[in-house]
């Protein structure tokens, strides 16, 4: 997705080297509280990012993404690609080059007032994490949570962030305006794992934590079992363990996708895994041979695994409406089949 409102091919002459097609840079910032990361401050001329009626996923919706880049880190991440469009790597400039659209709420008011027809609905943290570090220096947050529910306009949040708790009163007080989906991303609940493979985020213990904040609240929260990662976390008993814990801290759905590898990232997460575990890396071959996706016997396994989790621990069955209400048309899996009991297993 482009950075709608700033031209990717717009040069800078005041940038810093590197950084000329970031259009609308005031400033970049560098302090020892955010060791090893730059923030780069610009004034955006546009907050709502249109999704063209072309795209693999979201087509035609709203997004909002205050920030561009990520601290979380999370090497398989998805939006790494992204940040490319800005001149930037999609390794550890997308981690440590963190751009920040300083006056984001001011604009998305200026443009909510002036649209005739309002977004049916929009998201944040589709691309990156609205709640990332960076979120705790500069506040965002609060000015768009604001904006959407004044023009009353309905929202969706997607985080790994537990600086969601900063705002749950906030929320709440929109929830009573507009309808407010609120989702978590807990898959890795191992802390050994967490730390090496998203080395940014906040433990599952402390996202648990905010998920029984939130539920305690009175607001419902979606959680993203994403993504779970073959030979790491896919098991049965990790999958029961996963879905166990969700449960018992309240989550309202529990939404499963599987490691997604496009080009680029596939690179990035298999020099991880030539680290990490090296004796995985075979099994990976073979799983994603025939690109992004994990091959299909593999997958249906899986999904079987989760939908007998989830049957388990009481909670329901993900269907289309509940994938649409974070607008992830494009995304929702291939439903279970029976012959998935049998397929091959790769790890």
């Amino acid at each position: 997705m482009r950075w709608q409102g700033q031209r990717v091919d717009a040069f800078d002459s005041g940038a810093l080297p590197g950084l000329g097609q970031v259009a609308g840079l005031v400033r970049s910032v560098r302090t020892p509280e955010f060791q090893g990361i730059t923030f780069h401050e610009v004034l955006a001329k546009s907050a709502l990012n249109h999704v063209p009626a072309t795209a693999r996923v979201m087509p035609g919706e709203y997004t909002i993404n205050p920030y561009r880049g990520c601290s979380h880190a999370c090497v398989y991440c998805y939006a790494r690609p992204t940040h490319e469009h800005l001149g930037m790597g999609l390794g550890a400039d997308f981690e440590t080059q963190i751009v920040v659209k300083t006056n984001v709420a001011e604009v998305l008011r200026r443009e909510l007032a002036r649209k005739r027809v309002l977004p049916e609905r929009v998201a944040l943290g589709t691309n990156t994490d609205p709640y990332q570090r960076a979120e705790g220096r500069y506040s965002l947050m609060p000015g768009i949570i604001d904006a959407l529910g004044d023009a009353r306009v309905p929202f969706s949040i997607l985080t790994k962030g537990t600086l969601i708790r900063r705002d749950i009163d906030r929320l709440r007080r929109a929830a009573e305006k507009v309808d407010v989906q609120l989702g978590l991303s807990i898959a890795v609940l191992d802390d050994d794992l967490q730390h090496s493979i998203e080395p940014g985020t906040p433990s599952a213990t402390a996202r648990l934590e905010t998920l029984r904040a939130i539920r305690a609240a009175g607001l419902d929260c979606t959680v993203f079992a994403a993504p779970l990662l073959p030979g790491l976390t896919d098991s049965e008993q990790q999958i029961d363990a996963l879905v166990g814990a969700l449960a018992e801290a309240g989550a309202t759905h529990v939404l499963p996708t599987l490691l997604y590898l496009q080009p680029g990232v596939k690179e990035l997460y298999f020099g991880w895994l030539q680290r990490e575990r090296p004796d995985l890396v075979p099994g990976y071959r073979r799983l994603y041979a025939n690109g992004t996706q994990a091959d299909a016997d593999y997958q249906k396994r899986i999904y079987r695994r989760l939908r007998d989790a989830l049957v388990r621990h009481g909670l329901p069955i993900p269907n289309r409406d509940t994938h649409e209400l974070f607008q992830l048309r494009g995304k929702r899996p291939a439903p279970p089949s029976p012959e998935s009991a049998v397929a091959p297993t790769l790890f």
